[in-house]
């Protein structure tokens, strides 16, 4: 079968892949200079530039984005007249939030219980390896590559500032391709072999509350002014029903998933919930990670309580965030949740509510021959039928790529799954995903190039 040869490629690489991306999670890309130096993004860059060189890319470069990070590129021609698949990632990462609790260091691959842990293990640097390892096993199996290809990686992705888009938008012959394969996603739960078919887009406004000139003594006026923090609150709480649904008016929040559903008793144990807390919302899981709207305060800039002092605030602002299912306008759903925060200031308050960012939700077409091509390898891979969930999640630039390519088809796969635990302290990849996933994407290869 197809598979043999290409399985003990695979497997044999895996020691490789596993020290590459040691040497990847150890630069802490993160891509916000006031938390890392912008030096760190450029060393991550430049590895991943010359790793796709030597896989024989050519005309690999670095791409200047209008946000001030860098993109790698690079192509390679394959037989003639064969189709051209596009190969994404990205190599920034999440910041690692509270490293006391890391169990080992952040920007250290550190294997443990059959996991690797570090930053970026799974997202997005795992994916990154997925790829390489694959293009590596073809490359050692069959001498080379069933179709022509492209590959680009993103150095801002989880900042949601939109360099490569802007970028791609002004070089639209650039990313042309019959098939993109965007590795940023995974499978529904290890094991169960998965395309991600639709992504919630997002938003993210910044609610600014004003209520005095200046803090007062909370014993002196407490009561009578004003509280700004008491007013942010009281609005934040506001979002939602008793139920724990998005209770913003403008917005749908009935919609239902129809695909692979999500156990509530699963989610407990992937969301690491606490005995006797509950869920929130209602519907199935997955109707409200898929189908439906959900709203999350990402921060409140308020005095911490170390050194607070006995005040009533003058000002407080907070982070709102709204992810917005396939079929919402994103547009209409910014105006409703500007519009919902502003009437929901209570004493009168001075409000402000600043849109800082925006992404459409994306719905993948699953019918043409790349689908078919990837449910056969991951069957091949898998020795399990693919599955097509749903993701909570948002990648703008699927929709960019979608206008400017509307014939592509757009294949969402990936390492991480929900124990990897992205975003969170202790991210971690499963080898086992990340090795079977790689000869998914060999097989996918091979099979697309046949089509």
């Amino acid at each position: 079968m197809t598979q043999q040869p290409l399985a003990a490629a695979v497997r044999s690489l895996m020691p490789r892949a596993k020290a590459d991306l040691a040497e990847l999670v150890a630069f802490p890309s993160v891509a916000d200079p006031r938390q890392f130096p912008v030096e760190e993004c450029e060393k991550a860059a430049r590895w991943v530039a010359d790793a796709f060189a030597a896989e024989g890319f050519t005309g690999v470069r670095l791409l200047d984005t209008p946000d001030g990070t860098q993109s790698v590129y690079g192509e390679l021609a394959g037989p003639e007249g064969a189709p051209t698949v596009l190969l994404y990632s990205h190599y920034d990462v999440q910041p690692p939030l509270d490293e006391a609790g890391w169990t080992s260091p952040a920007f250290e691959l550190t294997e443990r219980d059959g996991r690797w842990y570090g930053r970026g293990a799974a997202d997005c640097k795992g994916n990154i390896l997925m790829h390489l390892t694959a293009l590596r096993a073809l490359r050692e199996v069959d001498g080379g590559y069933p179709v022509s290809l492209k590959v680009i990686v993103e150095g801002s992705e989880e900042q949601g500032t939109g360099g490569l888009e802007r970028y791609a938008e002004a070089h639209p012959e650039l990313l042309a391709a019959d098939a993109i394969v965007i590795g940023d996603t995974g499978n529904f739960t290890a094991g169960l072999p998965t395309v991600t078919a639709s992504l919630r887009g997002m938003t993210v406004v910044e609610l600014t509350i004003d209520t005095l000139a200046g803090n007062l003594h909370s014993g002196a006026f407490g009561g009578a002014a004003p509280d700004a923090l008491q007013a942010l609150v009281r609005t934040l709480a506001s979002l939602h029903d008793e139920h724990g649904d998005v209770a913003v008016q403008g917005l749908t929040t009935d919609q239902t998933w129809s695909g692979v559903q999500y156990s509530e008793e699963q989610f407990r144990a992937d969301a690491r919930i606490l005995d006797g807390v509950e869920l929130t919302g209602t519907g199935t899981v997955s109707d409200r990670l898929w189908a439906r709207p959900s709203v999350t305060v990402l921060g409140i800039e308020a005095p911490p309580m170390v050194g607070a002092t006995s005040s009533v605030q003058a000002a407080a602002k907070a982070l709102v965030s709204l992810r917005i299912p396939p079929g919402t306008d994103l547009k209409t759903a910014q105006d409703a949740l500007v519009a919902h925060l502003l009437a929901h200031v209570p004493f009168g308050a001075r409000a402000t509510a600043t849109i800082l960012s925006g992404g459409d939700p994306f719905n993948a077409d699953t019918t043409g021959p790349a689908y078919e091509a990837m449910a056969a390898a991951m069957q091949e891979a898998y020795a399990t039928p693919m599955v097509a969930s749903g993701e909570g999640g948002s990648i703008p630039l699927c929709n960019t790529l979608r206008t400017l390519y509307p014939t592509a088809e757009i294949v969402l796969i990936g390492v991480e799954e929900p124990t990897t635990q992205i975003h969170a302290v202790n991210e971690s990849v499963d080898p086992e995903e990340l090795e079977r996933m790689a000869l998914t994407e060999a097989l996918f290869l091979k099979n697309y190039g046949a089509v």
